[in-house]
């Protein structure tokens, strides 16, 4: 059973989702506002938070930089924003997604499940597990799931985490934004490139010295990422 915060403040769609994640077996808290929200994180103790941007009082956009700043829990967005500035202010923010409403019952559960299954090592590494590995001054365990800087453990959100993996389990091999959104984000339908370059962004500004001239995540310019070569 997946335990779910939603902050949500319109009364109906606040009961709807609700009420969908529930038929699904998940042990749902619903909050019309920021502020209960945050509350809730302790209180309800959640695998995973929905989140509306418009929200009365602190917006989605700061609840979203408060929980990133405490905790790296699994954060999708749920809003009737869909301009460009909007899905990319708000992946910036820490989401790890981006849902534009009204959506299903079936696309929010799925696009759950593809964020909670981001917590798990990529299953195509050739690397041996348990064995940690170093990376010029980034050393990574994937079976602990961390990653450390100058012997410091750095905080990175589920994506952030899984897209670094996934990148360096095959150095100077060269992803598409698509095959990223497939192997990292399991989503073959969302070809959003935001996704990808927002998290790439993110990434960037915690395990590079100088992110405007990246050592390990490399852009190829028209086509996509690459890690190394170091």
């Amino acid at each position: 059973m997946t335990r779910v915060l939603l902050i949500e403040d319109d009364p109906g769609v606040r009961r709807g989702v609700t009420l969908g994640l529930r038929r699904r077996g998940h042990e749902t808290e619903a909050v019309g506002t920021g502020e209960d929200g945050l509350e809730s994180l302790t209180a309800f103790a959640p695998d995973i938070v929905l989140l509306d941007l418009m929200l009365p009082g602190m917006s989605g956009l700061e609840v979203c930089r408060r929980i990133r700043e405490i905790s790296q829990l699994p954060i999708v967005i749920l809003s009737a924003r869909s301009d460009d500035v909007d899905v990319v202010v708000g992946l910036e923010a820490g989401a790890d997604d981006y849902i534009v409403k009204p959506a299903s019952d079936e696309v929010i559960e799925a696009r759950m499940r593809a964020v909670l299954r981001r917590l798990a090592p990529p299953p195509h590494t050739s690397v041996t597990p348990g064995k940690p590995e170093v990376h010029g001054d980034l050393d990574l365990d994937r079976s602990a799931l961390r990653v450390a800087k100058h012997g410091t453990e750095l905080t990175l959100a589920p994506s952030e985490l899984k897209l670094l993996l996934f990148l360096s389990a095959s150095p100077e091999a060269t992803f598409s934004r698509q095959q990223l959104l497939e192997q990292v984000w399991e989503h073959s339908y969302y070809a959003d490139a935001r996704l990808v370059d927002a998290c790439v962004k993110r990434l960037r500004a915690k395990i590079e010295d100088d992110p405007r001239r990246p050592r390990y995540v490399q852009t190829v310019r028209g086509f996509g990422y690459r890690f190394g070569p170091l």
